[in-house]
């Protein structure tokens, strides 16, 4: 499942699966320049339509743009996500919802296993700590970012950069925090910056989601692979002063089946990719970075399996943290074994020097670039000497802990918002703010047992790889052991949210007046986390980025636009088509039907069918498409991402991608790529014949 951010809040996941990543990775060019067949991950502002009219003779103007762009929204919890309907129906993935399923379900409802649907709008139930973001405009900032950032480097530079973004985004939005949300993006590692309002949706509910078991049908041994029989999609809806939300702006649900070699096109919010990073940032990630990340989630996977297996509420409390560690571990497992394969960075390592020379041909360009990719190497020495700490203390610190990460959102606002809104941290800037009080306060459930288990983990960790003689450790742990040190944090009274808004309202004297466990933790322990940071910053993150800003403009000086920027899970688009793929001469076709489901299911988990499945067998059509491939460009945070034809209309929702897709965070050959989808025949066919939904059937294929 491609999916990035779809599960805790901070916590990265994606699925992916143990393959080795095919050779034909090492034969792309690496964004040496213009980008080649159906790749690309294109903001709604530079999208190649000439490109697309000469290869598959369709015609996407900026009326067909600005449509699809106010038709997409972007879920707070990493996906994506399409209108559907006039009354703010949303269509996405089923793993994109689990969250908001698990908190809503109890001990004697589990809406994870048995799925979730309801007979009226009044039973549609408030998704805790979700947003949902429409893009209205765009535009560019870069003058006013570059004017603020002249002559700085290292931590002036970034605190500088972030000052200027701030100051941007409250102007924006002054006054409309309610309705908007104003970001300002860094594109092309700095060579832009372009200031995206939103209109935003605080009020986001649960409509209907299928069972787990038809959802994520084939579970860990079909995922990132082809055929696949799931039903990934669920269904939302924005809300506004109680009501469901007018949203004229929709897209028209198509029932009809693909076709093979249809143009199709995806909308959504991709991630984060590294494909225009250097040689010398891939190596930290291959040599360092990921190696540690491997270890630490496989531990941790193997922690909460046997945790689960202590009874059923401890399986079902642990299932959505289960599901997002092995997310996040294959989609590591994944991106390592792409930087692994032979040749592929050389072809990075080559694409790098042909763009180095053609800067030092013209004596301008490199006065002016400078020895900008020797000052990125130079700072990936510092990058290993700080990525433990780095990782443990600051990005990552509490080890997902959900008591953790309200302490820190608590003291930490409770701080920044006595600052002004330019030397604030970018998290608690006045344009940011709402998100996170909608976060911290929104009331969902905290289980103490598991929150034992996480932090536990968390600080045993701390003290491996820091040394129980790191000052650092001694400050997070002092005399006493991980295990007491959780089980003392666990008794917080975070979980009760009257207590986190009473803080949350109080600001800087209630919290440092407070006797909660946790928030004295915090409180002792985040002036380490922000030293770590501010370190990370001025040897690390500032002379990258003031680097790879060069490095960008050097590039546009070159190749022009030509090229798409790096995913920042910000509204893209990618165009492609309907298709299989041949891979070492075995050749995968495009589509599976109903009656390969049945062919498929053994009875035996994971292919053991729901029971409502079982009931409909000989009902469905066995002929309807159920899930379907194309060779459209996605990566994590796509999910939950329209599959659109070329009139506008929805024909599917991508869920997963391929094996041969595991590398398409560094690089992407459209000959083996794909993305997977589920398709609206299968999904109207299931609402109606399997689930029962007519009402909703009837709404989206209204006229």
């Amino acid at each position: 499942m491609t999916t990035s951010g779809a599960g805790r809040r901070g916590r990265r996941s994606s699925i992916l699966v143990t393959a080795m990543i095919p050779c034909a990775l090492a034969a792309w060019t690496l964004l040496g320049g213009v980008a080649r067949a159906d790749e690309g991950l294109w903001t709604f502002d530079n999208f190649p339509s000439q490109a697309v009219k000469a290869k598959y003779g369709v015609t996407i103007d900026q009326a067909w743009l600005d449509h699809v762009r106010g038709a997409t929204a972007r879920l707070s919890i990493g996906c994506s996500s399409s209108i559907v309907s006039p009354e703010g129906l949303v269509l996405t993935n089923h793993h994109c919802v689990s969250e908001c399923a698990q908190d809503l379900s109890t001990p004697d409802r589990d809406y994870i296993k048995n799925g979730y649907a309801v007979a009226t709008r009044r039973e549609e139930r408030q998704c805790p700590g979700m947003q949902a973001d429409v893009l209205t405009s765009i535009s560019d900032v870069t003058a006013n970012v570059g004017m603020a950032t002249a002559g700085k480097s290292g931590g002036d530079f970034v605190k500088a950069r972030d000052g200027a973004i701030a100051a941007i985004e409250q102007a924006a939005c002054a006054g409309k925090e309610a309705v908007q949300t104003c970001q300002v993006v860094t594109l092309y590692q700095g060579g832009q910056y372009k200031l995206y309002t939103y209109r935003k949706y605080t009020d986001v509910r649960l409509v209907f989601a299928p069972e787990l078991q038809t959802a994520f049908f084939g579970g860990d041994p079909d995922n990132f692979n082809f055929p696949r029989y799931d039903l990934d999609m669920s269904f939302l809806r924005l809300y506004e002063n109680g009501a469901p939300a007018a949203t004229p702006d929709h897209l028209r649900w198509n029932p009809a089946p693909p076709v093979d070699g249809q143009p199709v096109f995806v909308a959504g919010n991709p991630g984060s990719t590294s494909r225009l990073l250097t040689a010398d940032q891939l190596d930290s990630l291959r040599d360092f970075v990921f190696p540690q990340l491997l270890l630490q989630f496989s531990e941790f996977r193997g922690r909460l399996i046997e945790f689960g297996a202590q009874g059923p509420e401890q399986a079902r409390i642990a299932d959505r943290e289960l599901f997002g560690v092995e997310n996040s571990f294959k989609a590591i497992y994944g991106e390592f074994q792409a930087l692994s394969e032979p040749g592929f960075l050389e072809s990075k390592r080559k694409a790098d020097a042909e763009l180095r020379a053609k800067v030092a041909a013209d004596p301008a360009l490199a006065a002016r670039t400078g020895d900008a990719w020797g000052e990125i190497a130079r700072a990936q020495v510092d990058r290993a000497a700080l990525n433990a700490s780095s990782f443990l203390l600051e990005s990552r610190a509490g080890g997902g802990s959900q008591l953790y990460a309200y302490a820190r959102d608590l003291v930490r606002a409770a701080r920044e918002r006595t600052k002004p809104n330019g030397e604030r941290l970018p998290r608690y800037t006045d344009s940011r703010l709402p998100l996170v009080e909608k976060q911290v306060l929104d009331e969902k459930p905290v289980y103490p047992s598991l929150e034992r288990l996480e932090l536990a983990f968390w600080l045993t960790k701390v003290r491996e790889y820091l040394t129980a003689d790191a000052p650092e450790t001694k400050v997070f742990l002092g005399a006493d052991s991980p295990e007491d040190i959780a089980a003392r944090l666990s008794a917080s009274t975070l979980g009760d949210a009257k207590v986190r808004k009473a803080l949350w309202d109080g600001g800087l004297p209630s919290v440092l007046a407070s006797n909660d466990p946790m928030i004295v933790y915090v409180l002792a322990t985040d002036p380490t986390s922000r030293a770590v940071r501010k370190a990370f910053e001025e040897r690390v993150s500032g002379p990258s980025d003031r680097a790879a800003e060069r490095i960008a403009a050097a590039r546009f000086a070159v190749y022009g636009t030509s090229v798409y920027p790096d995913a920042t899970f910000t509204p893209r688009v990618s165009y492609g088509k309907v298709e299989g793929w041949t891979y070492l001469g075995r050749a995968t076709p495009p589509f599976t039907t109903f009656a390969g489901l049945w062919t498929r299911a053994t009875g035996k988990p994971p292919f053991e069918l729901a029971p409502k499945w079982l009931a409909a067998r000989g009902k469905l059509n066995d002929k309807t498409i159920f899930d379907f491939t194309s060779d459209n460009d996605i990566v994590g945070g796509n999910s939950g991402s329209p599959v659109i034809d070329a009139k506008g209309e929805v024909i599917g929702a991508a869920f997963d991608g391929n094996i041969q897709s595991l590398g398409g965070a560094f690089a992407f050959d459209d000959r083996v790529n794909r993305s997977v989808v589920v398709s609206t025949a299968a999904a109207t066919q299931a609402l109606r014949i399997v689930y029962g939904q007519d009402a909703l059937v009837a709404e989206l294929t209204a006229p």
